[in-house]
């Protein structure tokens, strides 16, 4: 098993590592602007992250998120920013943004990114989110958008968000859960696996997992059915680009993204 999550990790670094360089596209054959705009962004958001837009992402879990001025707040696998630099308009030049990512050219371009923005107080780390460089009980609040789907060990995601809050502390994450099983060619695919599909649990399953972790007052405020997501955020090449229409429409018809958000409980 250790072996295997190695190999799944190995292959989503490459991946992202590729899209970071620019050496292929986040989104299949669509736009990153159009991605964007699917899955919850704004025309005044996608101005703000510029650049650091992919086309990566299931969601927009900063839409319905309450995070104030002064906070610190933690964004897992936070590519070349996107997210990690919306939350800085929102905790101002008192708060704090961490972002965590495991691949070296998309920190090098996060960080790049920062310090054209002079977004001083936005700090990128390296590290994995099942083992977050982040202190005990030191975050207000954690986002993700469509990572966590991409860990082969989701309940040690989940226990370390539970580690980094504070009590009181709230995350909100979006990601790729399915309502029933994928067909098995796209789910033993790989390159379905790095376009958030074929690694995602199914959803009493994804929710199960915080709660285990110690996370209470969990909430889904959106769901959203994924047939429009599995169409942009299939990659173009590998097996899950060559099924027939039949097993894509079942594929479909399984995927969808949700927002969920919780609380770590005040001891």
């Amino acid at each position: 098993m250790a072996q295997v999550t190695e190999d799944i990790k190995e292959v989503v670094r490459e991946n992202y590592g590729a899209i970071a360089r620019g050496e292929k596209s986040g989104c299949g054959c669509a736009s990153k602007e159009l991605v964007a705009m699917t899955i919850g962004y704004s025309q005044e958001e996608l101005a703000v992250a510029g650049d650091a837009n992919l086309g990566l992402g299931c969601g927009n879990p900063l839409a319905l998120a309450a995070i104030k001025p002064g906070m610190t707040v933690l964004d897992l696998g936070s590519g070349a920013g996107f997210d990690a630099f919306l939350a800085w308009q929102k905790v101002g030049p008192t708060g704090k943004v961490i972002g965590v990512d495991m691949t070296d050219d998309m920190l090098a371009r996060a960080r790049e990114n920062a310090a054209k923005r002079g977004a001083s107080n936005v700090e990128f780390r390296q590290g994995h989110i099942e083992k977050l460089p982040v202190e005990d009980a030191s975050v207000d609040f954690v986002i993700s958008n469509c990572v966590i789907n991409l860990s082969p060990s989701k309940p040690d995601v989940f226990r370390e968000i539970y580690r980094v809050l504070k009590p009181g502390g709230q995350f909100a994450v979006s990601d790729i859960v399915l309502l029933s099983d994928l067909p098995e060619q796209i789910r033993q695919d790989v390159s379905a696996y790095v376009g958030c599909i074929s690694g995602a649990s199914l959803l009493h399953d994804y929710v199960r997992i915080p709660l285990e972790a110690g996370l209470t007052n969990l909430q889904i405020p959106v769901i959203a059915h994924g047939s429009k997501l599995a169409s942009v955020l299939m990659p173009e090449d590998g097996v899950a680009s060559q099924v027939s229409c039949c097993t894509a429409d079942v594929a479909a018809a399984a995927v969808a993204s949700i927002k969920l958000h919780g609380i770590k409980p005040v001891e």
